[in-house]
């Protein structure tokens, strides 16, 4: 009689880092589930996105898990009055942070590993070629791990969480080989902070700009489509 393969549950953006994590989990041996979340974002293009590539990869389901973050804005990807950067970042956190974002997603995604009896949850959060997020480190992974350890019935009933960061050591280009190496087909994904309802890209952004050089020094095509 054939093993039950183990679930893990899956928070994809629709993006390049994030595809790469849903393949990373099934090439460990996983059943994927797939949890995107609509949270007030400026586009809709990365969800459609996120749907293409959870279909491609063979994810087992896909939701969207909807939360409204654009009520508070305090982002420019949240807030349409407040201009997306085109320009080099300088250092320290970037109007592009959205508060408590990656909090807010991995608990959803808590919630409903707990309900599938899924022990691991993977995000594609990366801490080398990334925006000075906070919510980006391994110290906050660490944190949540634990914190998701204390507050669920299924650790209490001995069923350990685990919260996988596979690409939180990787550069960019690091992460495009070893998807590529998988798979993984990126012209699927949308990484623009501004990208347009079909999916194309500005070029201009600080994603656009990362993605752009992530594909050069992998030595990979970029099939990114920019206006």
């Amino acid at each position: 009689m054939n093993t039950p393969r183990p679930r893990a549950l899956v928070l994809l953006s629709g993006g390049l880092d994030s595809a790469t994590c849903l393949a990373i989990a099934r090439a460990e041996g996983f059943d994927v589930y797939a949890l995107s979340v609509e949270y007030g974002q400026r586009h809709a293009a990365e969800l459609a996105a996120a749907q293409r590539v959870a279909s491609t990869l063979g994810a087992i389901a896909h939701r969207v898990a909807h939360v409204d973050l654009g009520q508070f804005g305090g982002s420019a990807l949240t807030d349409a009055s407040l201009a997306v950067p085109i320009e080099g970042l300088e250092g320290g956190i970037p109007i592009t942070y959205v508060p408590a974002r990656n909090t807010i997603m991995l608990s959803i995604a808590l919630a409903w590993a707990e309900v599938l009896g899924a022990e691991h949850i993977y995000v594609g959060v990366n801490a080398v070629d990334y925006s000075g997020y906070p919510d980006c480190r391994p110290a906050f992974i660490d944190a949540f791990e634990t914190m998701a350890n204390l507050a669920t019935k299924a650790s209490v009933e001995g069923h350990k969480l685990h919260i996988h960061a596979p690409l939180i050591d990787l550069s960019k280009a690091d992460i495009i080989r070893r998807g590529t190496a998988l798979g993984v087909d990126y012209s699927l994904t949308v990484s623009c902070y501004q990208a347009d309802d079909d999916g194309k890209a500005c070029g201009l952004c600080d994603a656009c700009r990362l993605r752009r050089a992530g594909f050069e020094a992998a030595g990979v095509a970029d099939p990114t489509p920019y206006r």
